[in-house]
């Protein structure tokens, strides 16, 4: 099978040739791509501060919101 190459801005000019019900449909595929990949990145980095709390002997789901924030806070400025 070929594959078809396209640059963004030959892309885009084909989505403006959509009708308006069927760009919608190509938004809602693309936010929901999106919405997909930031919840991913988010549990990795929720797991990565629960290692970072263990080796610091702390238990993340424990912790409050301000707790959560200076442990963060910490960890941005551990040179300091």
């Amino acid at each position: 099978m070929a594959t078809l190459r396209l640059t963004n801005e030959q892309v885009i000019e084909l989505l403006k040739q959509l009708p308006s019900d069927r760009k919608r449909e190509v938004l809602f595929a693309l936010a929901e791509e999106s919405q997909l990949r930031r919840d991913n990145n988010m549990i990795y980095a929720e797991n990565q501060l629960r290692r970072l709390c263990i080796e610091r002997g702390l238990n993340w789901d424990s912790m409050s919101e301000d707790e959560r924030e200076t442990f963060i806070d910490d960890l941005i400025h551990e040179d300091r």
